[in-house]
């Protein structure tokens, strides 16, 4: 039964794992995200939710309340398409919405499924980082 909790600081092993197993948005140096980066999402100015699927963690994402972002959004490839990534990325943003963001954003690479899946749920390319990143943003109001 799959279910999203909140995630703890001990999940960041796991969640770590996940970043790094990704087919698409590859960090080029792994080294740049530390447990530090998580400890901030998981018990600092963050909130991360993970996806369980029969007690096993199979995706997180990660809002950055101070800024209202989405800093991360993964699922492990061997359970995408399940659904997962939608429902946690409805639990981050309604997290940002409680918390009065009217606009919320995020940033992904052109031409990957990342793109099309946050086109599809009405993110709008506001522009393009030096480094080709798309800059993305959802208005509560549609």
């Amino acid at each position: 039964m799959s279910q999203i909790r909140l995630a703890t600081l001990a999940d960041i092993p796991r969640l770590s794992e996940i970043r790094l197993a990704v087919r698409e948005n590859q960090l080029s140096n792994p080294g740049r995200i530390t447990v530090a980066d998580y400890e901030d999402y998981v018990a600092g100015r963050g909130r991360s939710s993970v996806a369980e699927d029969d007690g096993v963690i199979v995706g997180f994402a990660a809002a950055d309340g101070e800024n209202q972002t989405i800093w991360a959004l993964f699922v492990d490839p061997a359970h995408e398409r399940r659904g997962h990534g939608r429902r946690l990325l409805a639990a981050a943003l309604q997290w940002l919405w409680s918390r009065g963001a009217a606009v919320v954003a995020l940033s992904t690479g052109p031409r990957t499924r990342a793109e099309s899946f946050y086109r599809a749920g009405g993110w709008r390319v506001t522009s393009v980082s030096p480094h080709g990143e798309l800059q993305l943003e959802l208005r509560r109001d549609g």
